[in-house]
This record gives structure tokens, C-alpha cells and sequence, in this order.
């Protein structure tokens, strides 16, 4: 018996880009009332910044519509948003029952998307090195 995912990486990925959209929107009120926020653990422990610092503070900027700020916070939040609006759509339809389920992929295919992803987050750190001072 062969298991089958009911949705794709890139669907989860949307799925959890949505809900930090959601939470995004919501997040400068809870701020404002005491909530203290949600600390890089790496550089609370360390000092030095991990490759997502800033992604919630430019997910909040980006559904606020600060673009600036999105841009110098964290640029990673741009890919994550063209992911989710890319994706929404044929999440959307299997949802609905309309799209059937994903078909695997292949060992190439994903051995690829481990490198880009390595890219992207080798790139997200450098980037979030140089805005703290650390490069």
C-alpha cells in the first residue's frame, strides 16, 4: 500500500505563509497589549542572528503594506508571499476536491530543491549578517 500525501511541500509551506499572514495582521495589536513577541532564540542566546530573523516583522510589514520595511527586514518574506499567493490557488482546488493528490518527486527533484532552499537560507543569513554588523 502505497501512502499518498494529501498536499505538497509547497501547499504546507502556504498553508503555514497564510497563518503567518493571519497572525501578521493581528500581531501589532497583541504587542500592544503586553504580548511580548517572539524572540530569534539564536541571538537571544548567541547575539548573532539566525537566516529568519526579521521574517516576522516584515510578514507583519508586508500585510500591512510597509514594503520598505518588508524589504529591509527581511527580503525572505517576498519569496514566502509569492509562494503562498502562488500556491493558494491549487490548494484551494484540493481542498475542494477538484485537484487530485501530489505525485511524488523525484530523488532529482528533490536533491535540486535542497540546494536552492540552501541557497535561499545561505543568502537569508548573509543578508541578516551584514544588517546586524556582523560581515
Amino acid at each position: 500500500m502505497i501512502l499518498r500525501r494529501m498536499y505538497s511541500v509547497p501547499e504546507h509551506i502556504t498553508m503555514a505563509g497564510l497563518g503567518a499572514g493571519v497572525v501578521g495582521s493581528f500581531y501589532p495589536i497583541l504587542t500592544a497589549h503586553g504580548w511580548p513577541g517572539l524572540p530569534c532564540p539564536l541571538r537571544t542566546l548567541t547575539g548573532v542572528p539566525c537566516p529568519f530573523c526579521g521574517l516576522t516583522t516584515a510578514t507583519v510589514a508586508l500585510t500591512h503594506g510597509q514594503w520598505a520595511t518588508a524589504t529591509s527586514t527581511s527580503p525572505l518574506a517576498y519569496l514566502v508571499a509569492a509562494l503562498v499567493v502562488g500556491t493558494t490557488p491549487l490548494l484551494l482546488a484540493r481542498v475542494a476536491g477538484v485537484a487530485g493528490t501530489p505525485r511524488p518527486w523525484s530523488e532529482r527533484a528533490r536533491q535540486r530543491t535542497r540546494n536552492v532552499v540552501l541557497v535561499i537560507v545561505a543568502m537569508s543569513w548573509i543578508f541578516q549578517l551584514h544588517r546586524y554588523g556582523f560581515l
